[in-house]
């Protein structure tokens, strides 16, 4: 699966004007995380069709696009579990770039990790 990556300026409305262009696309937002940084926004989408969204989003003056690959675990929804997760990366030398929660239902929760070694992360949590 793949994530989407937006750089923007720190402002009132980026995000709105962000899930509009998506939405106005028939494109579902699946999950998103968003943060401001100072001056700049950090927004990390993931949809069902990153390819049209994050063509979508470049063509939008002062949006940064980028998309990488990220890992899908699944993990009891329990307390410790994502602890093990990062320990396990931590032992394997493995930067996480970025990690949050996708879903949780039914005692099980779905979690995003973006890594510094993907091939080597999906080793080492298995």
């Amino acid at each position: 699966m793949q994530e989407i990556t937006i750089m923007t300026e720190n402002r009132v409305g980026a995000l709105a004007e962000i899930c509009e262009i998506l939405g106005n696309r028939g494109i579902n937002i699946e999950s998103i995380s968003a943060q401001g940084l100072g001056e700049s926004g950090l927004i990390r989408v993931v949809t069902g069709d990153a390819t049209t969204a994050a063509k979508a989003l470049s063509n939008r003056k002062g949006f940064s696009v980028r998309t990488g690959d990220i890992l899908i675990v699944k993990v009891n929804d329990e307390p410790g579990e994502l602890g093990k997760i990062a320990r396990k990366l931590a032992r394997a030398e493995i930067d996480i770039e970025s990690m949050y929660l996708l879903s949780r239902q039914k005692g099980v929760m779905e979690v995003a990790i973006k890594a510094s070694d993907m091939g080597a992360a999906m080793k080492a949590i298995k």
